[in-house]
């Protein structure tokens, strides 16, 4: 394992929305036998509503501020030492302040997922919010790709979906 990961053991799974970030981390992390978490479900499980209610009676803005609050929370452990894979929402790793605390501890795997791909996984999805106006999710999805690029490490998700990212995961050079 390389030595940044050993100092702040943290793994980020980043990407667009429905790229398969929370499945992915999962195995991931049971495969390291690593502690996993959402942060999109430990902000629903502290506010006590789902993201949706969130965007709709608060704003994304206030989203965002919940979901920096608990990023800071998961990478307080990392910081003791504790290995942590994470799975962050699709657009926190865009947010200059989360990409700088991402940087400083551990690494970022982004999960490059084909937008055909990513559509028919959450064409029946009703909890993803910046997915309701099928033009503007085309346009956030190729706005944040270059926020995306700057990820430490880059996995294409192909036909063999998380179980073939997971073990491309694997086979990089960082363990």
């Amino acid at each position: 394992m390389i030595l940044k990961l050993k100092r702040t053991p943290g793994i980020y799974i980043v990407g667009f929305m429905g790229s398969g970030k929370s499945t992915v981390g999962r195995g991931l992390a049971k495969h390291l036998g690593w502690r996993f978490a959402d942060l999109d479900e430990d902000i629903e499980a502290r506010e006590q509503m789902p993201i949706t209610q969130i965007f709709d009676t608060r704003g994304e803005d206030d989203f965002r501020r919940l979901e920096h609050d608990a990023l800071k929370r998961r990478i307080a452990d990392v910081a003791r030492g504790v290995p942590w894979v994470i799975a962050v929402g699709g657009g926190c790793f865009a947010q200059s302040r989360n990409f700088d605390l991402i940087t400083n501890h551990g690494l970022s795997i982004w999960l490059d997922t084909p937008l055909e791909m990513i559509r028919s996984r959450i064409a029946s999805s009703t909890s993803r919010p910046l997915a309701r106006d099928p033009e503007k999710f085309e346009q956030l999805f190729h706005a944040r790709r270059e926020a995306y690029q700057k990820a430490d490490y880059r996995v294409e998700v192909t036909a063999s979906g998380s179980p073939g990212a997971i073990e491309a995961i694997l086979d990089l050079p960082i363990f």
